[in-house]
C-alpha cells in the first residue's frame, strides 16, 4: 500500500482476474506512520494491533478513507466498477468487541455475521466490493478488525453462493521456512505441519492468525486458500493450504 507503483501493478493484475471478485485490504504500515506523526503510540501484540480510542480514529481515517477510496479510484480507471465499503456500510459485517482476557485489545472486533446474500447480489450486479477492515457492533461503535479475518469470513459467507478461492497477498512469495530467504517457500501446509512449524518457531507473529483464518475458511466450504506475493496473483505460485 505504501508503494504506489507496486499497488498500481497489483490492481492491474487484480483487474485481469475473470469472474466475480472482491478485494479486502489492510494498510497497517500507513496507519502506523500516521500515528507516529500524530504522537499516538502504536502497540502490537502477537501480530495484532492494540486499538485504543485514538488509534481507532486513525485506522478509520486511513483504512476506510485514504486507502479504500484510492483503491476504488484506481480500479475505476481500469473499468472495474468498484464500491468501497466498511463493515458498517449496508450492515455488511457485524462484530463484537473482543472481550478482555490476558490482553485488552481495545476497540477490536471479532466478526459475528457477514451479509453474504447482499455481497452476492452486489457481485451479480457487476459491482466489485472493496472492503476496508473496519466493522461495527450495530450499536453505533466502529471496531478495528483484522483484514485477514475479514477476508476469511467474507469468503466463508460467499461459499454458500459461489465456488470461492481465497488468495492472501502480501510482500513475501508465500509462507517461508526461513524469513530471510525469499525462495524458501513452503509449497503446501496441512494442519499437522502448521502445528509443528509454530512449535519450531518457523511460523510466528502475524503469519499465525493468517493461517488460522485459512484453515477455518477451508473447513467452512472455501474451495482453496493460497498465500502468495501480491505480484504473483496471476501466476499460481505461493503456499497452498490443505486440510
Amino acid at each position: 500500500m505504501e508503494d504506489p507503483a507496486a499497488l498500481e501493478q497489483f490492481l492491474q493484475d487484480f483487474a485481469k482476474i475473470s469472474g466475480y471478485k472482491l478485494l479486502v485490504h489492510g494498510g497497517g504500515t500507513l496507519a502506523t506512520e500516521l500515528a507516529k506523526q500524530l504522537g499516538v503510540e502504536n502497540k502490537i501484540t502477537e501480530g495484532r494491533r492494540i486499538t485504543d480510542a485514538e488509534t481507532l480514529k486513525i485506522v478509520t481515517m486511513v483504512y476506510g478513507g485514504l486507502i479504500n477510496k484510492n483503491i476504488v479510484a484506481c480500479l475505476q480507471a481500469k473499468n472495474i466498477n468498484a464500491l468501497g465499503l466498511t463493515g458498517a456500510d449496508l450492515n455488511l459485517i457485524r462484530s463484537d468487541k473482543r472481550p478482555v482476557k490476558e490482553i485488552d485489545y481495545g476497540y477490536v472486533g471479532d466478526v459475528k455475521e457477514v451479509q453474504g446474500d447482499l455481497l452476492a447480489e452486489l457481485l451479480k450486479l457487476g459491482i466489485v466490493p472493496v472492503l476496508a477492515p473496519i466493522t461495527h457492533d450495530k450499536n453505533g461503535q466502529l471496531l478495528n478488525t483484522n483484514a485477514d479475518t475479514i477476508a476469511a469470513e467474507t469468503a466463508k459467507a460467499l461459499a454458500e453462493y459461489f465456488d470461492v478461492h481465497l488468495i492472501y497477498c502480501f510482500e513475501k512469495k508465500g509462507v517461508l521456512m526461513d524469513p530471510e530467504d525469499d525462495n524458501s517457500v513452503i509449497s503446501e501446509i496441512d494442519a499437522n505441519l502448521f502445528k509443528e512449524y509454530v512449535e519450531q518457531g518457523i511460523i510466528r507473529e502475524g503469519m499465525i492468525p493468517k493461517l488460522q483464518n485459512a484453515f477455518e475458511a477451508i473447513h467452512c466450504g472455501v474451495k482453496d486458500v493460497t498465500i502468495t506475493k501480491a505480484q504473483d496473483i496471476l501466476l499460481g505460485k505461493g503456499t497452498r493450504i490443505m486440510l
